[in-house]
């Protein structure tokens, strides 16, 4: 099996603890074996909720959290850096918002992979090695679980599951990943082997776009109303049991007298997985529907009209302040993603109309929504115990493409930011060259990465789960928890 940048962690007798664990019979104990070894690390378990921004299509680390002044133009790009709070951690000029909260951010500049294709199976589950067929196929015999999924498996392994009408973990917004692009779909993130009913609970977004803009990543020009340029007021999220995007909670009612007599029906007849996932979920959104919790969560007009507009009025700003209300009503992992709207390489995979994208959209919505959560968070006391993760699957390429006004894929080097519960304040981690194409200090993976967040949420990274033959699983198989990020 591949093994990059990590490796297992071996014991003075030359074995892994995963092989000792296993050779005396510990790991068929399934996943309590582990998720609670004695530690004196105080920043062990010191997340109780996740939120988990990610930027799907890879933005470019040389114009936001890597930038090189320095560089030739056809590599530095359009864009001047400005100071922050952090030292050493210049950043784009169209983050200054960002700028002025660095002093409460670990900046990890050093990631590294070999893949130059979207990959958020490999950025969020203990996946080996990365490939194109599992990133690209919508349910995979080599997919793996996504950390929410552990998470909330973990928990309910320890804990069991929550009361009914109480806000569900492992939520993700604003919608069923890549459905409102054109073509074939990602993968999205799943329970897999730890069972459909740890599948994310995913949201659907209802409301309408205010702004549009000229695209033309995959064809000719065409102005695309993109909700992340700007939603109305009364845009909501809700969950309907179901990824049908044009299915609302008005027609589930309606349908569902029929939905019941099929229910009867089906009770006689084998069903495949995909309709037992469905029911699954249906059933939970009928709860939600019902929950008082879940609707007072929902209504974002709970909150001032002046801090909806900090977070920004568009997709990102208010799925991002949806994130935080949910955390607050008692939801322990959610994912907000900046995914693809109208076309292909939309998002932040800045192929072509690169200067314009990250100037007039994907900067400044970043900016808002990330600077609000974090001094939300922070005046409401929340932020030392709510882990905030920006993650994303690659960076883009060192030089310019496309006559100047694109970047292509580059895994070989990007960044993630970390903030919250556990996470050293104000610090830098790793470094790329002059032309940010390669990693010349501290080389991390994302197993890396999610190492250290299993030991921030208070797991051992070398747990054990059972598969469906009853298999004891490691939730990664390599992957050392970064200590220059913890603090």
């Amino acid at each position: 099996m591949l093994r990059i940048l990590g490796s297992p962690r071996r014991l003075c007798d030359g074995l892994t603890r995963r092989e000792m664990l296993l050779a005396g019979g510990l790991g068929m104990l399934g996943v309590d074996a582990m998720a609670n070894p004695p530690t004196t690390d105080r920043t062990f378990g010191s997340a109780k909720n996740v939120i988990l921004l990610y930027l799907f299509g890879g933005p470019s680390h040389i114009e936001t959290f890597d930038m090189k002044p320095d560089a030739p133009p056809e590599v530095r790009g359009p864009f001047k850096a400005i100071r922050t709070k952090l030292p050493g951690a210049d950043i784009n000029e169209h983050l200054p918002r960002v700028a002025s909260i660095m002093d409460r951010v670990c900046v990890v500049r050093s990631l590294t992979h070999p893949w130059n294709f979207h990959g958020m199976q490999w950025a969020t589950t203990g996946l080996p090695e990365g490939s194109i067929p599992i990133e690209e196929t919508l349910k995979h015999p080599q997919h793996w679980p996504f950390l929410g999924s552990v998470f909330t498996h973990l928990d309910q392994r320890r804990n069991g599951p929550k009361p009914a009408g109480s806000i569900p973990d492992n939520i993700m917004l604003p919608w069923l990943l890549s459905t409102r692009r054109p073509a074939n779909r990602y993968a999205p993130p799943q329970g897999c082997y730890l069972g459909q009913q740890f599948d994310p609970l995913w949201a659907d977004f209802r409301g309408k776009a205010t702004r549009s803009m000229s695209r033309m990543s995959n064809g000719p020009a065409e102005m695309i109303a993109d909700p992340y340029l700007g939603i109305t007021p009364e845009s909501r999220f809700e969950f309907t049991g179901d990824s049908d995007s044009d299915l609302t909670i008005d027609r589930m009612h309606q349908r569902r007298n029929l939905l019941e007599q099929f229910d009867i029906a089906r009770r006689t007849i084998d069903r495949s997985s995909r309709e037992q996932r469905f029911d699954h979920h249906r059933r939970l959104a009928y709860e939600l529907v019902g929950s008082t919790k879940v609707r007072n969560a929902l209504d974002l007009d709970r909150e001032p009209r002046s801090l909806r507009e900090s977070y920004g009025m568009t997709l990102f700003g208010q799925g991002t302040l949806q994130a935080r209300r949910l955390v607050e009503a008692g939801c322990r992992f959610v994912t907000v993603i900046w995914d693809e709207v109208g076309q292909l390489n939309a998002g932040w995979d800045t192929h072509v109309d690169h200067k314009n994208r990250l100037q007039n959209d994907l900067l400044p919505g970043f900016d808002r929504a990330f600077s609000a959560l974090i001094l939300d968070l922070e005046q409401r006391g929340m932020l030392d115990d709510t882990l905030i993760w920006v993650a994303n699957e690659m960076g883009r390429t060192p030089k310019l493409e496309n006559n100047g006004d694109g970047r292509g894929h580059w895994g070989r080097a990007y960044s993630n930011l970390l903030a919250g519960a556990g996470v050293k304040r104000g610090a830098v981690v790793g470094r790329t060259d002059k032309i940010g194409a390669t990693v010349t200090d501290r080389p991390i993976s994302a197993k890396d990465i999610l190492a250290t967040i299993y030991h921030l949420i208070g797991v051992d990274p070398e747990t054990t789960v059972t598969d469906k033959l009853n298999r004891p699983i490691n939730l990664l198989p390599y992957g050392e928890m970064i200590p220059e990020m913890i603090g």
